[in-house]
């Protein structure tokens, strides 16, 4: 944290009533492309992510700088918040924006972030957003409750910044508890927070993140037009069915039973049959990835997350050379319970569970393998093994 400090003395000098907020990374073993379809999800936050460190102004000034990113973020809370700049620092004003259809906000924040890790596949737009959201929560006692910060933080990212995703990344980054396994049905917004093995068990693993040196950001890639045609394959089944259709952005899988895929898909287009087989097999994997969870099952649960993997590949269709290849170097590592593409799956990282007594093998043999396919990755190919964490919250 000292480089936040003097971060913040530097650009700001001593300041008064400094806050610190940790704002963790997530990682989704299962439940992969779901949310947006309203689907069920799994996930934990872990022990990194985004640092805050920051004070309240009295004139509703933001000034916000990132040890990550360049630029400082001016702009004010009690102004109308202008359209996109297209910086990092869209994610502040987007939480500010969403904050302004109910609040009155009337004092701003004034600090330093930091990020723990490169970006790319760890809902690192959701960690600073969430954190965002919680830091003017507090300067302006606005008593926020964990689904509200959930709310705000993903209408931000929705509506403001333009990415068509669900709850879960912020769902993870505030619900999550260390040691704890989060099961959501982003429909209802009902979640569970489970203990392995139905508690008093040690977890036997920990997860390893690979950076696979591609950086990405979802609103240039694929992602929202996943998120269509997976609205689209509802449309068509519910068409054929003769079913009152809803408008396509109030349309979504959840709402189609699975035994009208069985019915339909053989005149259906090929990729809207993919999309929507990824959908129901992945809400299966996550309500059989609980059971084995609670079981102490962890070589099952892994075997569930590389079966998510797959059907992200050959039925949602995505993944970059760069992923797939980790994919398939991790599928062939011992240690390795499980492992998928984190995030969207468009560039970016692979997560896996790892036995911790073999940490230095993984690392080794990973590092190895990757570069001996992509050796152009050298410098941005990075290793780490992280824990569970709870979510967002003071230090």
């Amino acid at each position: 944290m000292e480089d936040l400090f003097q971060a913040y003395r530097t650009f700001f000098g001593k300041g008064d009533a400094l806050y610190r907020l940790f704002s963790p990374y997530r990682i989704c073993p299962l439940g992969a492309h779901v949310d947006h379809q309203h689907g069920l999800v799994s996930g934990f936050a872990f022990d990194s992510g985004i640092d805050f460190l920051f004070s309240e102004t009295t004139s509703g000034k933001v000034e916000m700088c990132s040890l990550s990113f360049e630029g400082l973020m001016t702009f004010n809370v009690r102004r109308e918040i202008d359209s996109r700049q297209y910086n990092w620092g869209d994610y502040l004003r987007g939480a500010v924006w969403s904050l302004q259809k109910d609040y009155q906000l009337q004092k701003g924040v004034r600090g330093v972030v930091k990020g723990s890790m490169p970006i790319g596949g760890l809902s690192s737009s959701a960690a600073l957003l969430c954190g965002f959201v919680k830091a003017l929560d507090k300067v302006n006692n606005l008593g926020l409750d964990k689904m509200q910060v959930i709310k705000y933080a993903s209408m931000a990212e929705r509506q403001y910044v333009g990415l068509n995703n669900g709850i879960l990344d912020q769902a993870c980054v505030v619900l999550c508890e260390a040691d704890n396994l989060l099961y959501l049905d982003t429909d209802t917004s009902e979640y569970k927070i489970l203990p392995f093995g139905g508690g008093g068990k040690k977890l036997p693993f920990k997860f390893g993140i690979f950076h696979s040196g591609v950086t990405r950001v979802l609103t240039g890639t694929d992602y929202n037009l996943r998120v269509s045609e997976c609205k689209t394959a509802a449309w068509i089944m519910q068409a054929y069915e003769d079913v009152p259709l809803k408008k396509m952005e109030e349309t979504r899988l959840r709402d189609v039973p699975e035994q009208l895929l069985k019915k339909h898909e053989e005149r259906m287009p090929e990729r809207f049959v993919k999309r929507a087989r990824h959908f129901y097999t992945e809400c299966d994997r996550v309500l059989s990835g609980v059971k084995a969870w609670e079981k102490g099952d962890i070589k099952e649960f892994g075997k569930l997350v590389f079966e998510s993997c797959e059907s992200s590949m050959n039925n949602y269709e995505c993944g970059s050379p760069e992923l797939i290849e980790l994919y398939k170097i991790m599928r062939t590592t011992d240690g390795i319970y499980g492992g998928r593409f984190s995030g969207a799956g468009f560039k970016g990282a692979c997560i896996a569970l790892v036995d911790p007594d073999k940490e230095e093998y993984i690392r080794e043999r990973v590092t190895k393998e990757y570069l001996k396919a992509y050796p152009q990755y050298e410098e941005g190919f990075k290793v780490f093994f992280c824990e569970t964490s709870n979510g967002v919250d003071f230090l």
